[in-house]
């Protein structure tokens, strides 16, 4: 492949025939998002989808962990990495205008552009996705986890509704999804698959291969055919009114930063990070204690 020489954040593979696979490879930092990582995978994507060769698209993950969301030390502008791809304008204007402005570029406008590309595209989930990392999951089409993924929405904490891409009630049902945010716990993988979420829950082990196996399988059908099903029930979504919906949400996310910007001359409540750090914590430690417990009755 070669544009894989430019590619810092991710890696660019050809496991099999008729199978790319995109790599997040950020493992030192739990695969952190960060503007430079999301234009490489958009030239990524791009890149298999002009590739007659290419059937179908895994997107995984280096490390114990798919994403823990977006890196908020992030300085980066847009254009830093290449020209801009939604054609929004406005990402350098100040206060709030800017701050929109950069999320229609990288988040909506990345994430829906994702969801409509015509090939199959399977996300390959272990360990945490949390926040900004399920917008590295929700946009694709199949999602393959592993026994431990766990996936989270914690940021009603920064004082916002969400993460941007809001498709929660679609993912997981009005009522987990309502559950999820107002919580910020995270949903299991056996759940995600209870609630229609997950298509399959496998040994962290036999995670690679199993997706690899599925897109094989996947890359035998007629190409055409492939994009008109993808279409007819990216369609059907669309009749429910998904982007609408999106959109929407959207607009209370930004109401949300507007908000911190008075109250707090930032765009998020400053107590939202060390919030969510301490709930993680606690949740760590009492997995290890349900697990000594379980080890001392075995």
């Amino acid at each position: 492949m070669s544009e894989a020489s430019v590619f810092e954040q991710i890696r660019y593979e050809e496991p099999a025939e008729g199978v790319a696979r995109i790599m997040l490879a950020r493992a030192d930092i739990r695969n952190a998002q960060n503007k430079q990582m999301l234009y490489e995978m958009d030239r990524a994507l791009n890149v298999a989808m002009h590739d007659d060769a290419v059937k179908v698209v895994i997107i995984g993950a280096d490390g114990p962990h798919f994403s823990s969301g977006h890196h908020l030390k992030d300085r980066s502008r847009i254009g830093d990495y290449g020209p801009p791809i939604m054609g929004v304008g406005g990402y350098r204007r100040p206060g709030q205008e800017g701050h929109m402005a950069m999320e229609q570029e990288i988040f909506i406008g990345f994430c829906w552009r994702w969801r409509n590309m015509p090939k199959p595209t399977i996300a390959q989930v272990q360990g945490k996705a949390i926040a900004g990392g399920l917008m590295l999951v929700w946009p694709f089409d199949l999602i393959v986890a592993a026994e431990d993924a766990q996936f989270s929405d914690p940021v009603i904490a920064f004082g916002v509704n969400g993460h941007e891409y809001f498709v929660h009630a679609w993912e997981v049902g009005h009522r987990k999804a309502k559950e999820m945010l107002f919580t910020g716990d995270a949903i299991s993988a056996q759940e995600g698959k209870e609630l229609g979420m997950v298509n399959h829950v496998v040994p962290n082990a036999e995670l690679t291969d199993f997706t690899l196996d599925l897109a094989r399988k996947i890359a035998k059908q007629p190409p055409f055919g492939l994009k008109l099903a993808k279409l007819a029930v990216n369609q059907s979504l669309d009749a429910q009114g998904m982007y609408n919906a999106i959109h929407s949400a959207f607009g209370l996310h930004h109401l949300g930063h507007a908000n911190s910007r008075i109250l707090y001359e930032m765009g998020v409540d400053p107590t939202g990070a060390e919030k969510i750090e301490k709930e993680a914590r606690e949740q760590i430690a009492s997995g290890k204690a349900a697990r000594k417990e379980a080890a001392g009755k075995g």
